[in-house]
């Protein structure tokens, strides 16, 4: 028996790579003369770069940036040599494994670093750049990754305002805006300094969610990071602003483009300041991978990410495994870390493994994934 194991990473547990071994060794317990594959899989989220790199065999590149907070770090990215391809993570730079719970500050939290690594990579010779845009900490629209690209935000760039600004005593007030994502309200004019050269970028998501509006950045992914409800029509303005400025100045308005919310609108940002495409992460890494073509010659395949739920039908690895594998007449299964009861995402696969049982606590759960897994591919083993 041939079969394909094309799973993502159980968040906080295990890596898509882990999740796959785990399984291979519960299917060897009961099967073991099968022929087993291991492609580990990713959707534009966390562990994308990761993935990439396994598949195509890129190494680490390391370059200074600054975290979200404009701290210092070093930050890494793979680098594929004889494609010269830079393949990256926002969340690398600007995500929310930079900052202690404690540290959240979502309207001082910037994407600059992005911008950082962006250059770097460009600098290095890349012919093409692939960045995810999951897991940030930021709601700033690629503001920052802006900044750190040379452009520059301005209040108002008419020599009698500045001269009125210079002269006015509100909080030492600056002309050009650095600071506070919802200062961007401000915003009359946006300059760059000379002329900016970067490479083909795609930007690859998750998320197909608008720039603002009730589906936006904002609204659904900025509670996540600390945005309260009182603030969240400060974001909204601003961001508003900064797309009307965009669009008044460089004639293209991305601001309802698929994606274009994902990392707190970076999606709207990378496409209007770099000319970056956006794609679903899925499809991304399943080209580069080459999922269908390993697919084709097996006859079972093995999906799976930690919680199965309605937003896996929008992009998720496991909905995007299972959708190949039908287009393919594969049986497919999915062991997960829990999974919910929808019958519209359970029956994309043929039988669905939870790792979660009844009385068991979520940090129970991710304590022994390794262990449930082997225990659920042994079952699913016997099924098969």
């Amino acid at each position: 028996m041939r079969i394909l194991i094309a799973p993502d990473k159980f968040k906080g547990a295990l890596s898509a790579r882990e999740v796959g071994e785990n399984i291979a060794k519960g299917l060897l317990d009961i099967l073991p003369e099968a022929n087993i594959d291991i492609l580990p899989m990713a959707d534009g989220g966390e562990g994308t770069a990761e993935v990439i790199s396994d598949a195509l065999g890129g190494s680490w590149i390391t370059c200074d940036a600054h975290d979200p907070l404009g701290r210092k770090i070093s930050a890494c990215y793979a680098w594929i040599e004889d494609r010269r391809l830079a393949v990256m993570e926002m969340s690398e730079a600007a995500g929310m494994r930079r900052l202690t719970k404690e540290e959240c500050d979502v309207d001082r939290a910037n994407t600059f670093g992005v911008g950082e690594m962006l250059l770097h990579a460009a600098k290095r010779g890349a012919a093409e750049i692939i960045i995810g845009l999951g897991g940030s900490a930021t709601n700033d629209g690629g503001f920052g990754m802006a900044r750190a690209l040379g452009y520059r935000f301005f209040v108002d760039t008419t020599t009698d305002k500045l001269d009125r600004l210079k002269r006015s005593s509100l909080k030492g007030q600056e002309a050009e805006l650095k600071g506070a994502v919802t200062e961007l309200v401000k915003l009359e004019q946006i300059q760059i300094r000379g002329r900016l050269s970067l490479p083909t970028i795609t930007a690859a998501a998750d998320v197909r969610n608008p720039l603002f509006g009730e589906k936006g950045a904002t609204r659904v992914f900025g509670p996540q990071k600390g945005v309260t409800p009182n603030k969240i029509d400060a974001f909204e303005r601003a961001l508003t602003r900064l797309a009307d400025v965009v669009a008044e100045q460089f004639g293209f308005d991305h601001r309802n483009d698929s994606g274009a919310g994902a990392a707190g609108g970076l999606g709207f940002g990378l496409m209007s300041f770099c000319s970056a495409k956006i794609k679903p992460g899925f499809e991304v890494v399943a080209e580069l991978a080459g999922l269908e073509s390993k697919m084709r010659s097996v006859d079972v395949v093995i999906t799976g990410e930690g919680s199965l739920d309605r937003q896996t039908l929008e992009g998720k690895t496991p909905a995007g495994v299972a959708r190949v594998a039908r287009k393919l007449q594969k049986p497919v299964f999915a062991l997960v870390g829990r999974s919910t009861d929808d019958p519209e995402v359970k029956r994309l696969f043929d039988g669905v493994y939870p790792n979660a049982q009844p009385n068991m606590s979520e940090k129970e759960n991710v304590a022994r994934a390794a262990e449930l897994l082997q225990r659920n591919a042994r079952m699913l083993a016997k099924q098969l």
